[in-house]
């Protein structure tokens, strides 16, 4: 059974949470063609402020950053009038919430932005398999251009001015997506980033691209308001990483001198290594962690009571439970996740799974 450790607070950085649970970043598709969240996604955040920490589903800071349909963004006033509100919301129910922020690279189809904008990566390395568009189902993703050299300081500013949008807006903070085979994780693989400029090549070179981008966020907000998702050994989107461990010694070990708010940790959702990816983590970061992939209130307990993380994000468990923390304090069951409205739009599968009724929450 899980004990109370989950039920008690926590500091990440300049953020002090209520309790351990975290909702994790979570694709929900449901904003507009032009990155603006819809007006119901406030209940949606809203609903699961139970949790100690929110992290909004991931957030391009550029259209050039968007490769799915219908997710938001933090770079236009329409869209940052929403975030308002669903920050307000957040705060106003009792969470934080923070920002994290992303660029897809390659994992990309053109056909889902309201503006034109280049499908970029590390290399013109197509990401496999097919993407879901809503103009033309499924199609292959678009091949991309390599991003010149002179291109990656815009990028990272990019990603520095949608963090100070964040802080500006009322976010307790942002988290800088490294994982999940998306942009800055292109760059720190071997099989998507065939660059011979400093940011291709050696361990040193290819860690050199996020670590510029992690940079220019800490210097507009401050590293105790900076959090970063990394997924060490995570084959999402057709990533590779030939030599891991010594990639993740590396650039965890750099992540640890710049003084975060916390470093994200995603286990591999298959067996795709031997290592354990959190012990790896663990053991170059000396600050606080949050781990995700496949936690239950028992495991969960387990990891924070050994002192490997300070909390433990949950991510279908929270879509299909809005009020999961009290659900694992009575012990209650919970509702299972509808995987066909994962990412389809309006408020099915999105602000109407059932919460406890009343007497069950005063049982």
């Amino acid at each position: 059974m899980a004990s109370d450790v989950l039920f008690t607070p926590t500091q990440l950085g300049a953020l002090k949470l209520k309790n351990r649970f975290v909702m994790a970043p979570l694709t929900r598709s449901r904003a507009n063609e032009m990155g603006v969240p819809a007006d119901f996604a406030t209940e949606y955040y809203a609903q699961r402020a139970g949790a100690g920490l929110i992290i909004t589903e991931a957030t391009q800071a550029s259209f050039q950053g968007m490769g799915y349909p219908r997710t938001p963004g933090l770079h236009t006033k329409a869209q940052m009038v929403r975030w308002n509100e669903i920050v307000d919301a957040v705060h106003g129910a009792g969470s934080k919430i923070v920002s994290q922020i992303w660029h897809v690279g390659r994992v990309a189809a053109a056909a889902n932005r309201g503006v034109k904008a280049d499908v970029v990566a590390p290399s013109v390395v197509p990401a496999p398999g097919q993407i879901y568009t809503d103009a033309s189902g499924f199609v292959a993703h678009d091949v991309p251009r390599a991003l010149a050299t002179d291109e990656i300081g815009a990028t990272a500013k990019e990603f520095a001015t949608a963090a100070r949008h964040a802080i500006d807006l009322g976010f307790d903070g942002v988290e800088v997506h490294s994982a999940n085979g998306y942009l800055l994780h292109q760059f720190l693989s071997t099989n998507v980033n065939k660059r011979a400029d400093r940011y291709g090549g050696s361990i040193e070179n290819r860690i050199r691209m996020p670590l510029e981008v992690i940079d220019a966020v800490i210097a507009e907000v401050g590293s105790n308001r900076v959090g970063v998702r990394v997924s060490p050994g995570h084959q999402f989107n057709g990533i590779e990483e030939d030599e891991m461990v010594p990639l993740y010694e590396k650039y965890i070990a750099e992540l640890d001198k710049r003084d975060l708010a916390y470093l994200h940790v995603m286990r591999p959702t298959a067996n795709t290594v031997e290592e354990d990816v959190v012990a790896l983590a663990r053991g170059c970061f000396s600050g606080p962690m949050i781990v995700a992939g496949g936690y239950d209130a028992d495991s969960a307990t387990a990891v924070i009571a050994e002192g490997t993380a300070a909390a433990v994000a949950f991510g279908q468990s929270f879509i299909a439970n809005p009020d999961l923390p009290e659900r694992v304090r009575r012990r209650a069951a919970l509702n299972a996740p509808d995987e066909a409205t994962f990412y389809t739009p309006g408020r099915a599968g999105y602000t109407d799974y059932p919460v406890l009724a009343a007497e069950e929450t005063r049982a």
